[in-house]
């Protein structure tokens, strides 16, 4: 279980291009809900934005706060919080640590 673990994030470490600096972290955002509880189908149009994604990046932090999210983490964040970006084609997000409401 550790070990799976910690492959994970290795895995996450390797293959990223993108290392966030001081207190910004890289989440890969949730896929969106394509039914309702209901069972209703959400068109395109309707879908809202995921508030919930996965720490794929964590920057070393400022001089006196440490980082206390890492890589593997999922996490709930703001609405409109960080700056979207792409990396090989896949959707991002880059925001500050304080952007981030809780870990799960």
């Amino acid at each position: 279980m550790i070990n799976t673990y910690y492959k994970i994030l290795n895995n996450y470490n390797n293959n990223m291009n993108v290392k966030p600096l001081a207190d910004r972290v890289l989440v890969e955002p949730a896929v969106a809900e394509l039914k309702t509880a209901g069972g209703i189908i959400i068109p395109d149009t309707a879908k809202e934005k995921p508030q919930r994604g996965t720490v794929i990046a964590v920057g070393t932090g400022k001089k006196d706060e440490p980082m206390t999210c890492k890589a593997g983490d999922t996490v709930l964040y703001g609405k409109y919080a960080g700056t979207e970006i792409q990396v090989d084609g896949k959707d991002y997000l880059i925001m500050r640590e304080s952007d981030i409401f809780a870990i799960i």
